[in-house]
């Protein structure tokens, strides 16, 4: 039976406008290479369910990094953060990206990486992957889980977040993977629909995968949204999707 081991702790990386933010990172002990992979949490926030994702990744053979996007709010706890977040009108954009970017970057820092950079992310996460793949360099393949608000009417768009990411479509760069629930409102399967063709009208190369008898937050372990048959099914896409363009 091979050894098993890993490591995770919290590190310290320059984000967005040179911000000292803190993110989590874990990876299989050993000298490598592997893969890596950006994990971007959801609106619940930086919490004990997406460190857990995290330590999957590394017990799979990747080293995952997962930053703290409500790191400036400054709470004592991930809902006390995302509940001013909301407050404040949602994520910029901006400084959001300039946090995962940071994530991409210190990644291909480490002397055990690969060369390969995946990004994955849970709904708020979902839809900043799709913006990311879209605006950020370096990155190799994507995972859009259940990320609402990709397909945005221009009455909801606001300063904080100009622009609807499907606007980038035509600029994705990377292989895109999407997994979706049937019951989902937001996204909903008319508006994974709507990517889904403009991902064909640009002739980008990407899946789609949306599971019955599941709804928004499928993956999420640890709150009753969550549905073991897709979750099961999805990670297997996940591990295919990244095996296959990370390796």
């Amino acid at each position: 039976m091979p050894y098993e081991a890993m490591s995770a702790e919290t590190v310290l990386l320059h984000g967005h406008e040179n911000d000292l933010i803190d993110a989590y990172l874990a990876r299989p002990t050993g000298g490598g290479p592997y893969p890596g992979v950006v994990v971007i949490h959801h609106m619940p926030g930086w919490d004990e369910a997406t460190k857990e994702i995290a330590r999957k990744f590394a017990h799979n053979g990747y080293t995952a990094i997962s930053p703290n996007l409500h790191f400036r709010e400054g709470k004592g706890s991930s809902d006390e953060n995302s509940a001013s977040v909301r407050v404040a009108g949602g994520m910029p954009d901006a400084r959001t990206m300039g946090d995962v970017q940071a994530a991409v970057n210190y990644l291909r820092r480490l002397p055990y990486l690969n060369g390969k950079v995946g990004i994955i992310g849970y709904c708020s996460g979902g839809r900043q992957v799709y913006l990311a793949a879209c605006t950020l360099s370096g990155i190799d393949a994507a995972v859009d889980c259940y990320g609402g608000g990709v397909v945005t009417p221009a009455s909801e768009l606001t300063p904080r977040q100009p622009v609807a990411p499907i606007e980038y479509t035509k600029d994705l760069p990377c292989p895109l993977l999407g997994l979706f629930g049937v019951e989902d409102k937001r996204p909903s399967p008319a508006d994974t629909v709507v990517t889904e063709a403009e991902l064909k009208r640009f002739g980008k190369t990407y899946e789609f995968h949306t599971y019955d008898n599941a709804g928004h937050g499928f993956f999420s372990v640890d709150r009753p949204s969550y549905r073991q048959e897709a979750a099961v099914e999805g990670w297997k896409q996940v591990f295919n999707w990244f095996g296959k363009h990370l390796a």
